[in-house]
């Protein structure tokens, strides 16, 4: 147990693995909670003195089924091997950590999700400091990221990253969950805050990469040193736990936060970028539509671009040019996607053989993914847009590498190296020669079976082979007499005896030694093809690049094509102005004649537009639609619209609908104003702000006061464009106050006591929510409707919200049921005292609503 408990000193964050014989087993508290994650039969064994200690074990042969399953619960595995035979062993087995899995180190395809990356992240910097650094990596592709960014900006790029593990250093324990939001839950590793010296981790960079200085890789402003902090901390910890780990990744790219279109976690979710609002109901996201990508690397890309759409007008352009180059040559384009349908995943495949991971059958997989590529150059011939000449020109086709594993490895070969038959004849004579020994022997042993039946007269005679005791000359016992004198007795069974000879000693050893040897040298000679495979990893990763470049263009054109997207304009102008736009996830949900675009702009002259309907009629869906529209532009996509022009724009924000978060004392209100601070305190004239109800969660007159303030607030000192869908038919009297905002309707048609969605959006307010009518359509008992439109034409009769203070008194009418609406008795005096002092003339909206209010709440408790 002493070397054991000397392993798990050095791994005590991780489940360890510990191998004896064929098995790995765990021990103390390893062995409890590896029993009960993995529903393990927990036993015991002695320890001496110190009493039994619980153990828990898996057979080596399933322990990669176990080891997922651990890792898909956030633990980490240290897989502890035997490093020597142990029939060889003086003492002890030598046993050494040979890898640390874990939830962000993994290669298995198992636990990675193909069109999905696997990050690692680490973040760097005291946890009260305004600026951090951030990392990240897939270390089964190579991508390495790192970012100097705002603390309050942490949860949400985290969010965007979606890591799968996190590192902190050890000072950032305490307050992680309030710095980190959301992600807070995913799985966390501290480590001592040393890892993340500046120094020391620009010291590692430039080593493990081979670089002189930070500035090659542009880190050497001074405002970059938490990034530098953040990477080096990365990319010791890969180092540690993944022997061999680092050596596909490639230099770490600083990012700027400044070249990216920023959206929050919140706008991310409202919008449904690449996640559905309620992911335990499903639903289709903008990713699910768009991309038609064809190889793995593509989706992961298309992936990326879509959370990080691009700010500068030249570059979104040349993406543009790109995609248009593919739409207007349909047959080209169908050639292209023909070749990259058998691409596999390059870039994954890559890296496990830089990471000298690579089976068999892997190398294969990367020789035939490369055999595409000329396939895919030759659909290509001379393009004329600027990406697709950069991916092509230059394009390493590794036909050397093809060559090699071609020429190595079997086409045949099994799964496991340790199956043997990997290595192709004709590669090898020393192989090809010890295979002949072992492949000749049954000829052997058949000619030797008839010499000596013929030597010895005994017909029965049989020459076999068991791995107990090898070779053998089997004699019945009635024939025991005629056995020779050279015959050597090696075993007795019930009815006969077994012999061994000279010769068949001597084939024996041949054999035998021919077939140990053949395991040690395919092995050896698959590792210097895997070891010389992985040394062209920079430049098969950079294919792998090129490829998922192509493959998205193809796929947004392809896509463009089906759906009949158009270019948009894309440049530095103050204005969004989009002509018979449609939102593009809800299309695709129904036939698209059946979808009815809509007209929207935005510009100097109308910043804000106040958009009013009832439940229902798609308030929703052009609010969400505009801001697709634009992210889409921007991440170089066309768009659904018949035709548009986008102002880049620097931030997208949304505030749509609300739940309480009552795990942390929020509730709905509360949610929806720090929802609308964060937007108030961020958003910028270049920004892009949609709002979908504010207020909701407190008293009518409460919201309304505040959405008003809001909007002002906005239209006269942030100056974004914003669209703000509110049930307050109230607010709609500000297109008739303030200059640049405008009030706008989805309209709808009365049939009857019915209506019909028309789903068009027209110029105006509307002052009626038809409420009533939808709660027919949501299937409300007949006698539940029909006192509902009794009051409600009773209600009507009140005149309320007559101009932008709220404050003209309107009277009751005398048909109102006072015995069901005990809420509008007659005041008491005191009110009415109060109500012939109030000189209105000399009230401000505000004071008067809040009067309102008060005498309100005087009425009702009086």
């Amino acid at each position: 147990m002493r070397q054991y408990l000397e392993m798990k000193g050095r791994y005590p964050d991780a489940i360890l693995f510990f191998q004896v014989g064929d098995f790995y087993e765990m021990f103390f508290e390893d062995a409890e909670e590896a029993s009960r994650l993995l529903n393990l039969t927990l036993t015991s064994r002695n320890n001496g003195e110190a009493a039994r200690v619980p153990l828990a074990g898996v057979p080596i042969k399933a322990a990669q089924e176990y080891v997922q399953r651990l890792i898909r619960l956030g633990r980490r595995v240290a897989i502890c091997q035997q490093v020597e035979d142990a029939s060889q062993a003086r003492g002890v087995v030598r046993r050494e950590v040979v890898e640390t899995v874990t939830p962000g180190a993994v290669f298995s395809e198992a636990l990675l999700e193909a069109g999905q990356n696997n990050f690692l992240a680490a973040v760097a910097g005291a946890s009260s400091a305004e600026d951090v650094g951030l990392a990240w990596a897939d270390i089964s592709t190579g991508e390495f990221f790192c970012a100097g960014i705002a603390r309050s900006e942490l949860a949400s790029e985290l969010d965007r990253i979606d890591a799968r593990e996190i590192l902190f250093p050890s000072s950032w324990e305490p307050d992680r969950r309030a710095r980190t939001g959301d992600a807070s839950e995913r799985p966390a590793t501290y480590r001592e805050d040393w890892n993340f010296d500046a120094e020391i981790a620009g010291e590692k960079i430039c080593r493990h990469f081979g670089i002189t200085s930070l500035a090659s890789l542009g880190l050497s402003e001074p405002g970059d040193e938490p990034a530098v902090q953040a990477a080096g901390g990365l990319l010791g910890y890969v180092l540690e736990v993944q022997p061999g780990g680092g050596s596909q990744l490639r230099p770490p790219r600083a990012e700027r936060g400044d070249k990216a279109l920023h959206m929050d976690e919140m706008t991310r979710r409202n919008l449904e970028v690449v996640r559905p609002l309620r992911p335990e109901l499903g639903g289709t996201t903008l990713f699910d539509v768009i991309d038609a990508t064809l190889t793995p690397m593509g989706t992961r890309l298309l992936r990326s671009w879509l959370l990080r759409p691009l700010v500068d007008p030249e570059a979104i352009g040349h993406r543009q040019d790109a995609v248009e180059e593919m739409l207007d040559d349909g047959p080209r384009r169908k050639r292209l996607r023909e070749s990259l349908g058998a691409v596999r995943d390059l870039a994954r495949l890559a890296g496990k053989a830089g990471a000298q991971r690579a089976a068999p059958r892997d190398l294969l997989a990367l020789a035939d993914s490369l055999r595409q590529i000329p396939c895919v150059l030759e659909a290509l011939v001379e393009p004329c847009s600027r990406e697709l000449a950069e991916a092509c020109d230059g394009f390493d086709r590794a036909d050397d590498v093809v060559e090699l594993i071609e020429r190595a490895i079997d086409p045949e070969a099994p799964a496991n190296l340790a199956d043997g038959g990997v290595v192709r004849a004709g590669y090898s004579v020393e192989l090809d020669e010890l295979r002949s020994i072992r492949d000749g022997a049954v000829n052997w042993i058949a000619e030797l079976q008839g010499r000596e039946r013929q030597r010895t007269g005994i017909g029965s005679l049989k020459v076999g082979y068991n791995r107990v005791f090898g070779y053998y000359i089997e004699v019945t016992k009635p024939n025991l007499g005629r056995v020779p004198d050279d015959y050597e007795r090696r075993q007795t069974l019930t009815n006969a005896e077994r012999f061994i000879t000279p010769e068949l000693k001597e084939w024996e050893s041949k054999v035998l030694g021919a077939e140990e040897r053949i395991g040690d040298l395919e092995q050896r000679l698959f590792r210097e093809v895997r070891e010389s495979v992985g040394g062209a990893v920079e430049r098969l990763l950079d294919g792998a690049r090129r490829i998922a470049l192509i493959d998205v263009y193809a796929s947004l054109a392809y896509v463009a094509d089906r759906n009949g997207y158009r270019r948009p304009r894309i440049d530095t102008e103050d204005r969004i102005d989009i002509r018979a736009g449609r939102h593009p996830v809800v299309e695709c949900m129904m036939p698209r004649e059946q979808f009815v675009p809509n007209d929207i702009r935005l510009d100097g002259n109308q910043r804000v537009i106040i958009l009013t309907g009832p439940n229902m009629a798609g308030k929703s869906t052009i609010l969400r639609q505009v801001g697709l529209i634009a992210l889409m532009a921007q991440a170089g996509s066309f768009v659904p619209a018949d035709s548009a022009e986008i102002g880049v724009t620097d931030r997208i924000f949304t505030r749509v609908g609300a739940s309480d978060n009552l795990a942390q004392g929020q509730s709905t209100f509360m949610v929806e104003m720090i929802e609308t601070a964060a937007i108030l305190n961020g958003a910028t004239d270049r920004s892009l702000v949609l709002l979908d109800e504010i207020g909701r969660g407190t008293s009518t007159y409460d919201g309304v006061s505040i959405a008003w303030s809001v909007t002002e607030h906005i239209h006269e000192r942030i100056g974004a464009k914003t669209v703000f869908a509110t049930h307050y038919h109230e607010l709609t009297q500000i297109a008739d106050l303030l200059p640049a905002a405008a009030a706008y309707n989805v309209a709808v048609k009365e049939v009857g006591d019915d209506i019909v969605f028309l789903r068009r959006l027209e110029p105006g307010g509307t002052d009626r929510s038809y409420g009533v009518q939808v709660a027919r359509l949501a299937g409300l008992p007949a006698e539940v409707i029909e006192r509902a439109r009794q009051i409600l034409h009773d209600l009507e009769g009140v005149e309320v919200g007559s101009g932008p203070g709220f404050g003209r008194r309107g009277r009751l009418p005398e048909s109102l049921d006072r015995s069901q609406l005990s809420l509008f008795q007659e005041p008491e005096s005191p009110v009415l005292e109060r109500l012939r002092n109030i000189m209105p003339e000399e009230m401000t909206p505000i004071e008067a609503l809040a009067l309102l209010a008060e005498l309100k709440r005087e009425a009702e408790s009086s």
